[in-house]
């Protein structure tokens, strides 16, 4: 098996714009207003509109079902073991055309019981274009005080309660489930996540989705909003989710470890085997596999098959980011629970 260059997969009529950032960035396509997300090496589907989002490979098969097909060649003996033929990772391009809504996503246990998934979406940013993102309430909110906040849709008073980061291209944020976020207009970012499409949406009035109905995951709000974090986290905590800035290399967020992986690489060197999908972030060069050389440059992604082995990158101005799922346990270990605290 060899690397495969990924063109763009971005589901259309999304409810907030953007999407110029993504075809610039790639240097190819034509912008919409409403494709703001390409979903990159996918086996995950846009909720309740299959098969959007899907990756489809260049023999018109579903790399879901490719994977399913050889769970070993794709992801390797080790993560088999762990994890099945779950790739257990989402990576996405991101561009908020606008200031996105107030949200957040369920944890592992919330999704387990109420809706019967494996996964949360704990997520991760890496900055590409600088932003303004809301993180987190900076005080505790009451349950009843949340509930009349997206009952009135009072998203000034929630914008209020949160931190304000201003985040810089190259720092890396981790952005736990539960957590409430909003990314800022303006803001290009390599989205790397747990393979799901879950939201809760807390704001909704001034986009193009009736939040009311579709918000809640099915579960109604009385039940949905348990799934947000309301406590008020300090600023020194969320400082320590701001892991890496652009100087950094290797790996930019290990508290991410149970959930995925993201390292970032400049210049020439080689590249661990494994599952994992590339994102060239700037410059030039080359990716060398034992039976495939495939070009960078800024905007080219590249589905990386465990069978393809051990590859090798080169130039010197070559900036990519290489985004995995979490590691499998070590022989005689369980694998760490997927639950951040």
């Amino acid at each position: 098996m060899e690397p495969i260059v990924l063109p763009a997969n971005q589901p259309a009529d999304r409810f907030y714009a953007g999407g110029r950032r993504i075809v610039e960035f790639r240097g190819s396509g034509w912008p919409a207003s409403h494709e703001p997300e390409d979903w990159v090496g996918s086996t995950t589907a846009v909720l309740g509109h299959a098969p959007d989002g899907l990756t489809v490979l260049p023999d018109d098969s579903l790399l879901r079902d490719a994977v399913a097909a050889d769970p070993v060649a794709w992801l390797g003996e080790d993560h088999v073991a762990a994890f099945g033929d779950d790739p257990a990772l989402l990576v996405k391009l991101l561009d908020a055309g606008q200031r996105l809504p107030v949200h957040a996503h369920p944890d592992v246990p919330f999704a387990a019981e109420h809706l019967g998934l494996a996964h949360g979406k704990t997520e991760a940013w890496v900055v590409l274009e600088p932003a303004t993102v809301h993180l987190g309430f900076a005080r505790d909110v009451g349950a009843d005080e949340l509930a009349a906040w997206v009952r009135d849709q009072a998203y000034d008073a929630m914008l209020e309660a949160m931190h304000t980061l201003d985040l810089a291209a190259g720092d890396a944020v981790l952005v736990p489930a539960g957590l409430p976020h909003a990314i800022g207009e303006g803001a290009l970012v390599v989205e790397v996540q747990e393979p799901t499409d879950l939201s809760i949406l807390m704001e909704w009035a001034s986009f193009a989705i009736d939040g009311a109905a579709d918000g809640h995951l099915g579960l109604g709000f009385d039940v949905a909003l348990r799934a947000v974090d309301r406590r008020g986290w300090t600023v020194e905590e969320i400082a320590h989710l701001r892991g890496a800035t652009a100087a950094d290399t290797g790996d930019l967020l290990p508290d991410a470890a149970p959930f995925f992986r993201v390292e970032r690489w400049r210049g020439g060197r080689s590249v661990d085997p494994g599952f994992a999908v590339l994102v060239a972030v700037d410059g030039a060069g080359q990716l060398v596999a034992a039976d495939a050389t495939v070009p960078l440059r800024r905007g080219r992604t590249v589905l990386l098959p465990a069978a393809a082995g051990p590859v090798t990158l080169e130039g010197d101005d070559l900036h990519v980011l290489v985004c995995r799922p979490p590691a499998p346990p070590r022989t005689g270990t369980s694998h760490v629970s997927r639950t951040l605290t």
